[in-house]
């Protein structure tokens, strides 16, 4: 917080720009009526193909993080990244990795991203099922800041 305990925006402008690459996860539960519609590696909807619907609604979520949340600082974003996978469990897990050269770091863009691609697949699906599930989100890693973070070998 600023001097006057109010909230600010973090002073960057002493920082040096570095390349910054996030990483973050969404892992969601859908119900088998949702499962019967996945096909050659998508899932069909009455509005659509819902994987391809979510990663551009990510994308779109990620170049507007510093509109969702107060004191995150606008980032003219060089990369994202999102995939979309059914996992052995048949949980659907939504990776988003985002790129910048900047003096500030993306992992809220990706956070953002993949939380953003969840619901997306939730809106799209809610007419088969209400039992879907969103779950743990999370960052697994992140470079080029003061320090680096990785979960994603845990």
């Amino acid at each position: 917080m600023g001097e006057d305990s109010r909230p600010s925006m973090v002073d960057v402008s002493g920082k040096e720009a570095t390349l910054r690459v996030a990483t973050a996860r969404t892992t969601m539960f859908v119900p088998d009526a949702v499962m019967a519609l996945f096909s050659e590696g998508e899932i069909q909807s009455a509005k659509g193909p819902v994987f391809q619907t979510a990663v551009v609604a990510g994308t779109m979520a990620v170049k507007r993080t510093s509109d969702l949340i107060p004191m995150c600082h606008p980032l003219p974003i060089e990369g994202c990244e999102i995939s979309i996978d059914v996992d052995d469990s048949r949980d659907i897990i939504i990776d988003c990795t985002v790129r910048v050269h900047h003096k500030t770091g993306v992992e809220m863009e990706a956070l953002v991203g993949a939380s953003i691609a969840a619901l997306t697949v939730y809106d799209m699906c809610k007419s088969v099922s209400h039992d879907i599930r969103i779950g743990e989100t999370r960052l697994l890693r992140k470079s080029g800041g003061k320090r680096d973070f990785d979960v994603s070998s845990l």
